[in-house]
């Protein structure tokens, strides 16, 4: 199917506006690189002062070019823009590539022209992308819509690849990288400052197309959350690995605010959530990036993140399992009767996992591969790692080596190989091209296998977000926890059986409905925090203590907050004992409602033990977040204390985050601080519960 953004990446004609003559000059590289790269449709260069550029018939005009070019390619001034847009549009051209900078990047005069060119372009129907980008190729095709200098000594060739970047430097350095790794691009772009394409519709584009393996990208910040969200998604359904290079880690997004969540919910945690909830590695370094991808180009991803271990060094070994240890990956001992085989092949060996063979298993490669079968067959691991050092690049071994690895290794093409070596360029082609993946440094080798293993697991766990239900009225007003968990109760949270009381009386009357010892707060949508003026009072066990203590909250209410508005005082039972965790909502302006999840106390307060997620999502998810913060132990029971409910605190996530997606335009921040999960079996109960709805003119 035909998509806006075909053209861009699959033009069957292109325009050069600004051509040079001279192909080192930013305006004459594209008409070079078009021309080395053997692009398969016509090419218009376009230059009123010549009559031919680079060996091509120039044209003074866009309009006096024989056909209707897909695409044009904006070499000129930014003084020229404006016109040069406007040409593209009266031409019926479908897409435009700007070069040029000095618009929303350089202030409020660039971003007011930026705006009007882009209202030209699209009241015109021409896609724009850019400005201040480098372009687009896709070398399939011998496509070359940039000036980037990268290309200057070799040409990319096509392969698994997609590049996606908001900078042209950074995506041009990554796209060298990626071809010295050997790893083919099928397309690239660079967004620039996102006049129009943007990197959310790019990604959904990619995520689309069958002869796209692996995604890479580089993030600054995105414009259209839903849609970003949306092509991650798609990515997921489509087995597609993205490895996403996201930076600026600051807490922009965070807003000094009355509640946790909110002032926990930095933009960067938000992101944080977003890549794990849709199986996106974030990558820390460009190094780590290109080793995710080069292992992602491969398509085998481990199911399991069990790893066999073969070295030809036992401190090679330990070095290996420490890494493993940190990543995540399980160097599982060898079944006992795998053990005795091989140690009857080589009884010097240490055999559990990881296998060193030392180095007699040289003298007799076949002894190596039999080694390397059984570790395969009987292991039941889900990748290998061999260590082998510099013994590739010898020219007596590498050969016999590689035969004996392959050799060991044919029965079992499901399974991920790969070999820590340090060899010449075309050595480690020659192991590449029997099958394995290659690294120089152990450590990033299990770093790269550990992702993998993760990309199989999102890809698996890939799921449709519940069904949202209609909202209930919000308003604008502050609510008092008396009207939250009014409104949270109609959504399925669960709170106690509490009464709200007008006078003293009324207050007795509940407490002894309820059964003694209770709880007394003050109720008003003024005061956020009761306990900062004493608003609370615990474990009164009689009538008239209820009643005195009724009386001491409206007067201590009236001291402290002479403006509130007071509703009552709401009386409550003391709750059972468990394991009390925060759970909260937040409102990202990008990306919408996120719900937050951490153990409670001094967990959220000091080491900020939280994890996020955008809403809405489904049961699995919410147990994915309770399992990933590091106080996960204590809801298994610890000290004697009982497992925690953990399945009842999961549907109380997913009711939240159905609520939250619901009321995504109307409410700004959750806080349910604390909730109390109960032993197995017994349930949640929330404690306490604010809702601060968005302001009316928001």
């Amino acid at each position: 199917m035909q998509t806006a953004l075909d053209a861009l990446f699959r033009p069957r004609s292109v325009a050069i506006l600004g051509a040079s003559d001279d192909p080192t000059r930013i305006s004459g590289r594209p008409v070079r690189y078009l021309i080395e790269g053997g692009f398969n449709g016509p090419i218009y260069p376009v230059n009123p002062n010549r009559n031919t550029v680079q060996g091509l018939k120039a044209y003074k005009a866009l309009a006096d070019v024989p056909e209707t070019p897909d695409v044009a390619l904006l070499a000129v001034p930014a003084s020229l823009t404006e016109q040069s847009v406007r040409e593209c549009v009266e031409k019926g051209v479908k897409g435009a590539i700007i070069f040029s900078a000095g618009y929303a990047e350089s202030g409020e005069d660039g971003l007011a022209i930026q705006k009007r060119i882009a209202d030209i372009a699209r009241a015109g129907g021409l896609r724009l992308l850019g400005p201040n980008c480098l372009g687009i190729f896709n070398p399939r095709i011998g496509f070359f819509g940039t000036f980037t200098q990268s290309l200057d000594k070799e040409m990319p060739g096509p392969g698994p690849l997609g590049i996606i970047s908001q900078s042209g430097a950074y995506g041009s350095h990554i796209a060298y990288l990626a071809r010295q790794r050997g790893i083919g691009i099928n397309y690239w772009i660079t967004t620039g400052n996102e006049a129009d394409v943007d990197v959310a519709e790019s990604l959904e584009w990619m995520a689309a197309q069958d002869d796209i393996k692996v995604i890479m990208a580089y993030v600054e910040g995105v414009r259209d959350g839903g849609r970003f969200r949306r092509a991650l998604a798609l990515a997921q359904a489509a087995r597609k690995p993205v490895i996403m290079m996201k930076v600026g880690r600051s807490e922009v997004g965070a807003k000094a605010a009355s509640s946790h969540t909110a002032s926990l919910a930095g933009s960067d945690a938000i992101y944080d959530a977003l890549f794990r909830q849709y199986g996106v590695h974030r990558a820390a370094t460009t190094e780590e990036q290109i080793d995710v991808a080069y292992a992602c180009a491969r398509g085998i991803f481990p199911r399991g993140n069990k790893l066999g271990v073969v070295t030809l060094s036992g401190g090679a070994g330990v070095l290996i399992s420490d890494a493993a240890e940190r990543y995540g990956m399980d160097v599982a001992p060898m079944p006992e009767a795998a053990q005795a085989t091989l140690k009857a092949l080589l009884p010097f060996a240490t055999v559990v996992n990881p296998v060193d063979t030392t180095a007699q298993a040289l003298n007799d490669m076949g002894l190596l591969a039999r080694n390397m079968e059984v570790i395969l067959d009987q292991g039941g691991y889900d990748a290998l790692l061999g260590f082998f050092s510099t013994v590739p690049n010898t020219r007596t071994l590498s050969g016999p080596l590689r035969n004996a690895i392959a050799k060991g290794c044919e029965r079992f093409p499901d399974r991920l190989i790969a070999l820590e070596m340090v060899a010449d360029a075309e050595v480690v082609r020659e192991y590449e091209r029997a099958g394995f993946l290659v690294f120089e440094d152990a450590d990033r080798a299990v770093a790269a296998l550990a992702a993998l293993a993760r990309f199989s697991q999102a890809f698996d766990r890939a799921e449709t977000p519940p069904s949202i239900a209609a909202a209930v009225p919000v308003g604008h007003e502050p609510l008092s926890e008396h009207a939250a968990k009014a409104l949270l109760g109609k959504a399925g949270i669960p709170f106690l059986d509490e009464r709200l009381a007008g006078d003293a009386r009324s207050a007795g009357d509940a407490a002894d409905a309820i059964g003694y010892p209770v709880v007394l707060k003050i109720v008003s949508p003024d005061i956020e925090h009761k306990t900062e003026i004493g608003g609370v009072l615990v474990g009164i066990g009689d009538r008239n203590n209820v009643e005195a203590g009724f009386a001491t909250l409206m007067d201590r209410a009236a001291k402290h907050r002479p403006d509130a508005k007071i509703e009552g005082v709401l009386v409550a039972p003391m709750a059972k004992r468990g394991v009390e965790v925060i759970v909260g909502v937040s409102r990202d302006p990008v990306f919408g409602p996120a719900v937050m999840f951490g153990l409670g106390g001094v967990h959220v307060e000091v080491l900020k033990d939280v994890t996020f997620r955008l809403a809405p999502f489904g049961r699995d998810e919410a147990l994915r977040m309770i399992g990933e913060i590091r106080g996960r132990a204590m809801l298994d029971g610890v000290r004697g204390a009982p497992p925690s409910d953990v399945d009842a605190l999961a549907d109380l996530l997913v009711s939240v985050s159905e609520f939250a997606a619901a009321h995504r335009d109307d409410v700004e921040t959750i806080d349910l601080n604390p909730v109390v999960v109960l032993p197995a079996g017994e349930g949640v109960v929330a404690l306490d519960a604010l809702v601060v709805p968005c302001r009316a003119n928001r």
